[in-house]
């Protein structure tokens, strides 16, 4: 997908969910019924993350690592985490974004699920990610075969996955921390991996966790100064209307956080 095309929507279920599992699709979530993020205030959500990143800094690292040793992950090349259909789209950090610019700028598109909609249908969303194949996978664009174009310069998310530390809520909406994505459904399990592997993994990982959690603090910060001194506020019905006639061939503007400030793109369906 490159700027002008359809921008994919993740669905935040709970106020300590984060943008780099995300699966709904803007189609989805006209139809899903599920209640927006954008409905709780921004001070409330910003104390949340806080909250999040608080207990991110006081999980033990000792902890994770023996769950990593535990789990044994290894790859085996299946390529199915580069795959929208498999894992979703890949959320990409500033660091990540102005690396990638550097080696192919087509490759980025405004992230899933803008968080918000003033009342003149401009969309705002926390980030960039990374573009996908037109195949029915949703292959990231970098891949080629089984391998990454780009690896040696690939995103953060991409070098700690399939470890993940941040918690979800279950089946039963209970919040929990999760460790492994995927976990059985790809790769090989039960490796050997040495200690001081396991101890960079750990420490990779939540240093990424605080870094998204960290991105999405600062997103909110700016969007409530920046609707304050503009005049803005988030409307869902105009949001609701505007992707109606989204899907109808309209284009939109969606407004891209990247380093501090908002970039511009024109969003339609091909």
């Amino acid at each position: 997908m490159t700027p002008s095309s359809p921008v994919p929507f993740i669905t935040i279920t709970s106020l300590v969910s984060t943008k780099k599992n995300g699966r709904a699709f803007w189609p989805d979530r006209l139809s899903a019924g599920v209640t927006d993020m954008s409905l709780i205030p921004i001070p409330y959500r910003i104390v949340a993350l806080v909250q999040e990143r608080n207990r991110l800094f006081e999980y033990s690292p000792e902890r994770f690592s023996d769950i990593i040793r535990d789990v044994g992950f290894s790859c085996d090349r299946c390529a199915k985490c580069c795959t929208r259909a498999f894992n979703g789209h890949v959320f990409l950090l500033d660091r990540d974004v102005d690396a990638i610019r550097k080696t192919d700028p087509s490759s980025l598109e405004p992230a899933p699920d803008p968080e918000f909609c003033d009342q003149n249908g401009m969309f705002y969303v926390s980030g960039y990610a990374l573009r996908a194949k037109d195949d029915p996978e949703g292959s990231c664009w970098f891949l080629a075969g089984n391998l990454c174009r780009i690896y040696d310069r690939r995103p953060s998310i991409c070098r700690v996955y399939p470890y993940m530390l941040h918690r979800e809520p279950d089946e039963q909406g209970r919040l929990d921390w999760r460790q492994i994505s995927g976990l059985d459904l790809h790769g090989e399990y039960h490796t050997g991996i040495p200690e001081d592997e396991r101890v960079s993994i750990a420490q990779q990982t939540i240093e990424y966790e605080n870094a998204v959690l960290s991105h999405e603090i600062s997103f909110l910060e700016f969007i409530r100064e920046y609707f304050m001194k503009h005049g803005l506020r988030h409307v869902q019905k105009v949001y609701d209307d505007r992707m109606r006639r989204f899907l109808n061939g309209e284009p939109i503007t969606v407004m891209v956080y990247h380093a501090g400030k908002l970039e511009e793109h024109t969003c339609r369906i091909p």
